[in-house]
C-alpha cells in the first residue's frame, strides 16, 4: 500500500489564495465603504450609520465590488501555475503571484468602481427623480431600486473583467506551426 503525499505546489497554491484572499478582501472593502461612507458626507451629509436607505446602497456597491474583484481568482491561479511552471524557486512564484495579484486586483477593483458609479450616473440622469436626495430622505424604495441596478451591473460586467484580466497573462511564446 502506497501512501499519497500531497502536492506540495498546489498546497502552496491553496495557502497563498487564501491569506490573500483574505487580506485583498478585507483590503478593497474597507477602502469602498470609506470612499462611499466620504462620498455620501461630502455630497450629500449622509452617512450610513444613521441612514438605512444609504446603508442599503452601500452595501449593494460592496457587494458589487467584492463579486467583481472575486472575478480575478480563476486568471490569477491560471498566472501562478504558469509562474510555478516556469520558475524553480516557490518563493519566486509566491513573489510573481504577490506582483500580478496585486495589479490584476487593482484593475478589477477601479473598473468595478467605474463600471457601478457610471451606470448610477447614468440611471439617475434619466430619470426625473434626485435618487440621492430621495435616499438622503432615507427613502428605502429608491436605495432598493438603485441598489439593484448597481448589483445588476455587477452581474452584467464581470465576464468583461475576467476577460480583461485574462487578456493580460503573461502566456509563453508558442512555436509557429507547420
Amino acid at each position: 500500500m502506497s501512501l499519497y503525499l500531497m502536492n506540495t505546489n498546489i498546497a502552496m497554491l491553496a495557502l497563498v489564495e487564501l491569506v490573500s484572499a483574505v487580506f485583498t478582501g478585507i483590503a478593497i472593502l474597507w477602502i469602498t465603504y470609506r470612499g462611499f461612507q466620504y462620498f455620501g458626507q461630502r455630497s450629500f451629509g449622509m452617512r450610513a450609520e444613521n441612514n438605512l436607505a444609504y446603508s442599503i446602497f452601500l452595501a449593494s456597491m460592496l457587494f458589487s465590488v467584492g463579486f467583481s474583484v472575486s472575478s480575478v481568482i480563476d486568471p490569477l491561479v491560471s498566472a501562478f501555475r504558469l509562474f510555478d511552471d516556469q520558475s524553480k524557486d516557490m518563493m519566486e512564484t509566491v513573489g510573481m503571484f504577490a506582483v500580478y495579484g496585486g495589479f490584476y486586483v487593482a484593475i478589477s477593483f477601479a473598473v468595478s468602481i467605474t463600471v457601478s458609479v457610471l451606470g448610477v450616473t447614468i440611471y439617475i440622469n434619466l430619470t426625473p427623480l434626485d435618487e440621492f436626495e430621495e435616499i438622503k430622505k432615507n427613502n428605502i424604495g429608491v436605495a432598493l431600486v438603485l441598489s439593484t441596478i448597481v448589483i445588476t451591473l455587477s452581474l452584467m460586467s464581470r465576464s468583461g473583467i475576467t476577460l480583461l484580466i485574462e487578456s493580460l497573462l503573461p502566456y509563453p511564446q508558442l512555436p509557429p506551426i507547420g
